[in-house]
């Protein structure tokens, strides 16, 4: 299908092991917010090295080519079910270095979700992240700590979901005078972080999510580990109803993102012309 030539071209390179939905997800709260966008999504080359790209991966995303990244007007790295290992282990990484770094010589505008704010905090800041004692896994309240456009429209207590293993150590990112922390949450983990001056954005919520994602998350869990079923935790809500208790805060911070590179490549265009 053709786009429409003021289309926002977006990046989305999908490193979450549920492909499939995490594609739908990305799709349904791109293109759900009245704003024309192009979506391409991605997969890195070096983790099917050697081996065969699986169908379902083939089918929906291109191999990641720079080329192709430098031209694009914002780009979004997911999460990746990879907190417990160390940024060395990662087989991938070299590529997802250079990828940062083209994105950042580009000054196209950047989106990074959970893992992938950890893995850009370490390769830009020098940020560290460490193991929680256990996963924080659930819908909370989010404290704003700062003025930004992106939380524009939210008030202080939105609920927001968070699923994961490890978090960023947030004394560091206080030192770093290049970054801002927009706001935690109720549980003193990091919800947003913000460069000042760079075109980066590091959510470490899955706002992304839908209604049923957190519970879909447990079941596979539990599925991969029945050994462990005991010591899995279960999603935590902050409100049973609605379940779907995140879906403004969604729906305003993709619209405000979206919007954001909208006005930014608005004006390179007028400083071009």
């Amino acid at each position: 299908m053709r786009q429409p030539a003021d289309a926002l071209r977006i990046g989305v390179l999908n490193l979450m092991h549920d492909k499939l939905d995490t594609r739908a997800r990305f799709l349904r709260v791109l293109e759900g917010q009245g704003i024309n966008v192009a979506i391409t999504f991605y997969y890195p080359k070096d983790h099917y090295k050697g081996r065969s790209v699986p169908p379902e991966v083939a089918k929906y995303a291109r191999p990641l080519e720079l080329a192709e990244v430098k031209k694009l007007d914002g780009f979004i790295v997911t999460g990746a079910p990879l907190e417990r290992l160390s940024f060395t282990e990662i087989t991938y990484s070299d590529e997802l270095h250079e990828l940062f770094s083209c994105l950042e010589k580009y000054q196209i505008e950047q989106l990074y979700v959970c893992w992938g704010a950890m893995a850009a905090l370490n390769y830009f800041y020098g940020i560290e992240k460490y193991l929680l004692a256990q996963k924080v896994f659930g819908v909370y309240p989010q404290e704003i700590l700062a003025p930004s456009k992106l939380l524009y429209g939210l008030k202080d207590g939105f609920l927001a979901p968070h699923a994961r293993y490890a978090d960023i150590d947030l004394a560091q990112v206080s030192q770093r005078r290049e970054l801002q922390i927009s706001a935690n949450s109720s549980t003193g983990h990091a919800f947003l972080i913000e460069a000042k001056k760079a075109h980066q954005t590091f959510l470490f919520s899955h706002l992304e999510y839908g209604r049923q994602a957190l519970e879909k998350e447990y079941q596979r869990e539990v599925a991969a580990y029945p050994d462990q079923k005991a010591h899995l935790a279960r999603p935590t809500y902050a409100s049973q109803v609605p379940r779907f208790s995140w879906g403004k805060a969604q729906q305003l911070f993709f619209k405000n993102w979206l919007t954001l590179i909208a006005t930014r490549k608005k004006a390179k265009n007028v400083i071009k012309n």
